[in-house]
């Protein structure tokens, strides 16, 4: 075999040993619903299956991750954006061998980053040279620029929702926004802090009904998590509650919830817009399909 064959193949090889990365945004709009104990909980138990998984604090000004996680970031995102340290720099390991990509907290300028800064910040994803296979975005509340470019770079949108008029006014907004100016038509729901799963799937149920009257989207109902002092506890102890308390009733809802993500397709190429991990989906659309020897 001649030593250009062999080279195709062992780079072939290393584009198949890098597999399309399953990106997932955790949103809701209002704030307080429980975003950032969802991903946190989310990654963790996805870690704990076997994925191999980044968490990115996307709450750019008031990032909350590390803090949740009792972790200690040296570098953190706005280190980043001055040009001060690379994107790998800024990774920690945490609970049950996740890298968390941690934000900054009280820096004005970088809850205001501009268009182009959002997406540079997207893009510099590509350059990683890391064996991630699934990246859970914990997004700010609101709907700035931020929250928006993350969650149509990611190919799945968790929506987050709680019994509150307000938490079901603005998850419907979220899903306006995105649905009719940049096309994302799915949308994955959990009910959080519900009484019951009863409660839970009725709480589903109302967003639904006004999304069908209004919109051309669906919606999939992934589970409730259920109001439990448990959850509360490892809060304040600042450990993810799958792993303070992993037969708490918070605990066994979200691991199921981390099933059903799990069993999501995972992407096979590029859909020619803004989009995380961007370089292996190319790599990995033109390598389906060769054989490796």
């Amino acid at each position: 075999m001649l030593s250009t064959d062999v080279t195709q193949i062992d780079g072939l090889k290393r584009m198949l040993s890098r597999p399309p990365v399953q990106v997932i945004a955790v949103t809701g709009g209002k704030g307080g619903v429980g975003k950032s104990t969802i991903s946190a909980n989310l990654a963790i138990s996805m870690a704990q299956a076997g994925r191999k998984v980044m968490l990115l604090d996307a709450d750019l000004g008031l990032a909350n991750l590390d803090v949740l996680l009792g972790l200690s970031p040296k570098h953190h995102l706005g280190h980043v954006i001055a040009g001060q340290v690379d994107l790998a720099d800024v990774f920690i390991p945490g609970p049950a061998g996740i890298q968390l990509v941690p934000a900054s907290n009280g820096l004005e300028e970088m809850a205001e980053l501009s268009e182009a800064e959002n997406i540079g910040l997207i893009r510099a994803f590509s350059e990683l040279d890391s064996e991630v296979d699934t990246l859970i975005i914990d997004t700010a509340a609101g709907l700035g620029k931020s929250v928006i470019n993350f969650a149509r770079a990611a190919r799945e949108v968790l929506l987050v929702v709680c019994d509150e008029p307000a938490s079901i006014t603005d998850a419907y907004a979220t899903v306006k926004v995105l649905s009719s100016r940049y096309k994302v038509d799915r949308f994955h729901v959990v009910a959080n802090r519900a009484r019951t799963a009863l409660a839970g799937r009725e709480l589903f149920n109302k967003l639904v009904r006004v999304t069908d009257r209004f919109l051309d989207v669906h919606l999939e109902y992934l589970g409730t998590v259920p109001e439990d002092d448990q959850l509360q506890r490892a809060v304040q102890m600042q450990r993810a509650v799958v792993d303070a308390y992993p037969r708490s009733k918070s605990a066994q809802s979200i691991k199921t919830i981390a099933r059903k993500v799990d069993a999501m397709p995972r992407p096979d190429g590029a859909r020619g817009d803004l989009e995380f991990f961007v370089e292996r989906l190319i790599q990995y659309s033109s390598a389906d399909g060769m054989s490796v020897v």
